[in-house]
């Protein structure tokens, strides 16, 4: 990781993420914002939180985004970096639109994004720089002084980020019984999407399935190299929505589950190597369906741990800003990246990722605030 210590341009880094309902009274709101313009009624999205009622109406991402910001603070105060660090959502408080506005009252004129998705696709980075450009056209409309923000780079292959999950998978392969742990199988799950988005992710479409094979390898290998055993592992998915007829990633974790069972596997450890917290559906998903579909066919199973704000991942995000500020200014900077794939582009590109219906994204060569 980077030795430097010296953010320019940068004078602030923002936490991006998704938000979450942090009471029974929030989720109905809180899916409406989620869902806006689809036309889903109201009792359609109180069935869908059952999910959330389910847990008393609270979401974890918001409180795994505070020890997050908490864990970044401290990495950056140890290592002599002075940057603030802000926080906002898309889809609930603190909102996007007012933790911008917060920032240019305070002064910040360059801003660095952190988005709390690791890979690309449309969901997980092209829609995060569309609600940047929709913020920053209100700010914009309110006559305030937009400051520039750059979102880092796709991070899903850095040290920092892989290292925390192999001890997860090392950590849950130790919890099976011993009888059982030598043959495991790795179900690595991420969230599904529709095919046609997987195919057009990335500057040359298919990125989002090939960043996850990427990581998968990198851990598979590493649980081989520490144990001496070499688990059989696929990539799966969780988390499908949407109209049951639009072709979306298969197989999901429940059907592969009935697959290793039908197949004699004797223990399967999941590994949610798509998700950076264990938000709700990775707890809901994966903890509880999953986990009730492993009990009903008696196969033992464990689910490895999430980065999370571990301090390893808070150092990962400084070495992300220091890299990013120095090339910035136009130095060669050595890129963290682990595997094949190589380290992602600053800028995403014309045509990467791309929206449904064309929006105006921030942060990317199309951006309107450049």
């Amino acid at each position: 990781m980077s030795d430097q210590r010296d953010p320019d341009p940068y004078d602030a880094l923002l936490l991006l993420s998704f938000g979450g309902p942090e009471g029974p009274e929030d989720v109905v709101p809180f899916l409406q914002n989620v869902t806006r313009g689809r036309g889903i009624p109201d009792e359609r999205l109180r069935e869908v939180g059952q999910h959330y009622f389910r847990f008393d109406g609270i979401s974890p991402i918001n409180g795994q985004n505070r020890a997050l910001l908490d864990a970044l603070r401290k990495d950056f105060a140890e290592h002599g970096l002075d940057l603030p660090v802000y926080w906002g959502n898309r889809n609930w408080a603190p909102y996007l639109t007012d933790t911008l506005r917060e920032m240019i009252t305070d002064g910040r004129k360059r801003i660095a994004v952190l988005a709390t998705s690791a890979y690309a696709s449309y969901s997980g980075c092209r829609q995060y720089r569309e609600n940047l450009a929709d913020s920053l056209a209100a700010l914009e409309a309110e006559g305030l002084e937009l400051p520039r923000v750059d979102k880092l780079r796709h991070y899903f292959n850095h040290a920092g980020f892989v290292a925390p999950m192999i001890d997860g998978v090392l950590a849950s392969l130790a919890a099976l019984p011993e009888d059982v742990r030598a043959g495991a199988h790795l179900a690595f799950t991420t969230h599904s999407i529709p095919t046609s988005a997987a195919e057009s992710a990335g500057p040359e479409g298919g990125a989002y399935v090939a960043q996850h094979l990427d990581v998968a390898q990198v851990i598979a290998d590493a649980i081989h190299e520490q144990t001496g055993v070499a688990h059989p592992w696929q990539l799966v998915y969780q988390s499908r929505s949407g109209a049951p007829h639009i072709p979306w990633l298969e197989p999901d974790i429940c059907d592969h589950l009935e697959t290793l069972h039908g197949e004699g596997a004797p223990a399967v450890v999941m590994v949610p190597i798509g998700f950076v917290s264990d938000h709700m559906e990775v707890l809901y998903d994966l903890d509880t369906e999953a986990t009730d579909k492993a009990a009903e066919l008696n196969l033992p199973v464990a689910r490895s741990a999430t980065v999370g704000a571990d301090p390893r991942f808070a150092a990962a995000v400084r070495d992300l800003v220091l890299e990013r500020a120095a090339s910035e200014r136009g130095l060669s900077v050595e890129r963290c990246a682990l595997g094949a794939l190589g380290a992602s582009h600053d800028l995403c590109p014309v045509g990467c990722c791309p929206a449904r219906a064309p929006r105006p994204a921030a942060a990317g060569a199309d951006s309107p605030y450049a």
